[in-house]
């Protein structure tokens, strides 16, 4: 009735900063790029990240989408928002329910 379930944990390796706005708002957001192993084939990813240079408070989604735009429209997004980092993830739910 129960069995094991193995997720593979993909990491994402070798990222650099792809862009960096800080907002009005101390709030530095970035569009990070990075690398993937996807079955054995290398697939560049894009992440996103906030941080709050006030608090100190920092999250990240290191693997957002593989198109750059949907990472930069995310990040404009959140900036015209004024997210704070520790919303990030409803921001980002709300963006998927927005871009399907």
């Amino acid at each position: 009735m129960f069995g094991i379930v193995r997720k593979i944990k993909r990491e994402v390796r070798d990222r650099t900063v792809y862009m960096e706005v800080y907002g009005d708002n101390k709030v530095a957001y970035r569009v990070t790029a990075g690398w993937v192993n996807l079955y054995g084939e290398n697939i560049c990813t894009y992440g996103v990240e906030a941080e709050d240079h006030v608090t100190g408070e920092k999250e990240t989604i290191a693997d957002f989408s593989r198109n750059v735009e949907d990472a930069v429209d995310f990040t404009e997004m959140m900036i015209n928002g004024r997210i704070r980092p520790r919303n990030i993830y409803d921001q980002a739910l709300n963006y998927l329910c927005i871009s399907i």
